[in-house]
């Protein structure tokens, strides 16, 4: 306020007197402007001295005035007319009209000894210019410190950034097929195309389904396909940014209650799923109950579960029915998924002397020291750790068989178990600390496929995969109608695993039927 050495109030009117005596001289030079100013806030020249680091007699800017001219000629006219009338003061020229700021903005800056000789700014462009600098993408709201966090901003700036490059690209070659190379540092957010190449933003790990109810909730409840880049891809499909991505849509399509089976992966984004809630919603709730019904016994004919008390169930989801519970299956309210899971113990606790409830327990032992190490694949053998290396829990760790004493425990870097390993691979077992008791089920399960080539490759990689480990397998294959039956006992925890378990191996290519078998 010192420096200042003035009143705001007669910096305004400095800033009249100054557009004054340039109207008179653009006039003479028959330059038609509209001009206007403004004296900077004391609290702005502070913040503006704190951002760039500068002292007061850098900011040059405390008093401006705008001068709005009808082409870009008339603005290199206009800056002859001011430098004419007030001295410049050296390297406060900025010619933003020949190179843009990377945001776009365009504009002429000049600082001048005004009036008096105070510093007074002069920024002069075109009427287009100004209007693109106030309401365009490059608007000065940034500049003013609406967004107060730095991260945002140079978030937000990345992002501005990053579609300009996009749009330019896309401009000049037409396709979409590399954009996902060249922009790969969008994380958070996913930008694809649509067929006539607009660009749309989605959540990262968004699936076409979620782009059909992003463009419009009819292409979402008319959806029957998808295609990314021409090739037809599931609808459980993650997009990648710069993918370009066609719906395919039907008269009759409707959607599906498996999509909002979370575990599924139809839908990843709230905004999706609320739609084809509020769309099963909408239907009557006689449909609804035949439609829960239906899926219900379905997915419980599947995985073997046939004395079920539905009016358990019932109770366990909070409903005042049975039907009342059927209507919010067929609506989506409430998933099968969640219905397994109460179904599950249920079944325990019916069923706790059957080979099916039967609870397996991991052998585990004890070592010397009382800590628990569990034995994967082998039954129960006395353990002790090994004083070589002396692992401690939580340390990556291995077995070692050995003649009469049971089993080594190492850690698996250590020089001795690397040096046995390479002697006797055939000793050396996986171990690993068993913090806690895991209990699993037997569970015999019996798929049908079309036979082809990988069938069984595929299969197994997929129980790899869910962490499944599999007691036996056994596999009959019908030549005559090329169709392969497996039977595959599993160690299952749960049945809502299982129930996971069996939508993902339906997803199989060729895979017919997956169901539950249980000894009559």
């Amino acid at each position: 306020a010192k420096l200042l050495d003035e009143k705001r109030l007669d910096r305004q009117h400095y800033i009249e007197h100054a557009i004054a005596m340039l109207e008179t001289a653009l006039e003479a030079d028959n330059i038609q402007a509209d001009i206007a100013g403004r004296a900077k806030h004391i609290y702005s020249i502070w913040r503006k001295m704190q951002r760039k680091g500068i002292g007061f007699s850098q900011v040059y800017d405390i008093r401006a005035v705008r001068v709005l001219v009808p082409d870009t000629k008339s603005c290199y006219a206009a800056l002859g007319v001011v430098h004419g009338l007030w001295r410049n003061i050296p390297n406060e020229f900025d010619d933003y009209i020949a190179n843009p700021k990377e945001n776009g903005y365009r504009s002429l800056h000049t600082a001048v000894i005004g009036p008096d000789g105070k510093v007074l700014e002069i920024q002069i462009r075109t009427r287009s210019m100004h209007e693109e600098a106030e309401f365009g993408v490059c608007s000065h709201w940034m500049y003013k410190g609406a967004d107060k966090s730095a991260k945002s901003s140079n978030s937000y700036d990345e992002k501005i950034a990053w579609l300009r490059q996009v749009l330019d690209w896309h401009e000049e070659s037409g396709s979409s097929s590399d954009v996902a190379e060249q922009f790969t540092h969008t994380q958070d957010r996913v930008y694809v195309f649509t067929p006539d190449g607009h660009v749309v933003n989605l959540q990262n790990g968004a699936t076409p389904l979620d782009f059909a109810y992003h463009i419009h909730t009819e292409v979402g409840n008319c959806c029957r396909g998808a295609k990314v880049n021409g090739r037809i891809v599931p609808l459980t499909y993650t997009l990648k940014t710069g993918e370009r991505v066609e719906i395919l849509t039907g008269k009759d399509s409707e959607p599906r209650r498996d999509w909002l089976q979370s575990n599924l992966g139809y839908l990843k984004t709230s905004r999706a799923r609320t739609k084809v809630q509020h769309w099963f919603r909408l239907q009557a709730k006689e449909d609804n109950i035949v439609a829960g019904r239906a899926l219900l016994d379905k997915e419980f004919k599947r995985l073997a579960l046939n004395s079920i008390d539905y009016k358990y169930l019932a109770d366990q989801m909070h409903c005042a029915s049975v039907e009342d519970m059927y209507a919010s299956v067929g609506a989506g309210e409430i998933s099968t998924f969640q219905l397994i899971k109460a179904a599950h113990s249920l079944a325990g606790r019916e069923e706790p002397n059957s080979q099916s409830a039967l609870r397996l327990r991991a052998p585990s032992t004890k070592s010397n020291d009382g800590s628990q190490i569990r034995i994967s694949g082998v039954g129960n053998l006395m353990t002790y750790f090994a004083r070589c290396c002396k692992p401690l829990p939580g340390e990556a760790i291995a077995g070692y068989i050995t003649v009469g004493r049971g089993v080594s425990v190492h850690l698996q870097d250590c020089n001795k178990l690397l040096q046995l390993q390479s002697v006797e691979p055939q000793r050396i077992i996986t171990v690993d600390w068993a913090d806690a008791q895991i209990e699993t089920y037997p569970v015999d399960i019996e798929l049908e496929a079309y036979d082809r080539q990988g069938l069984l490759r595929d299969i197994t990689q997929q129980l790899a995969t869910e962490k499944v480990n599999v007691i036996s397998m056994n596999t009959v294959t019908d030549t005559a109608n090329h169709m392969a039956t497996m039977k595959i006992r599993l160690e299952i925890r749960d049945l809502a695993t299982l129930s996971d378990l069996f939508n993902r191996l339906n997803g199989l290519p060729n895979v017919v039927a997956v169901r539950r078998i249980r000894e009559s």
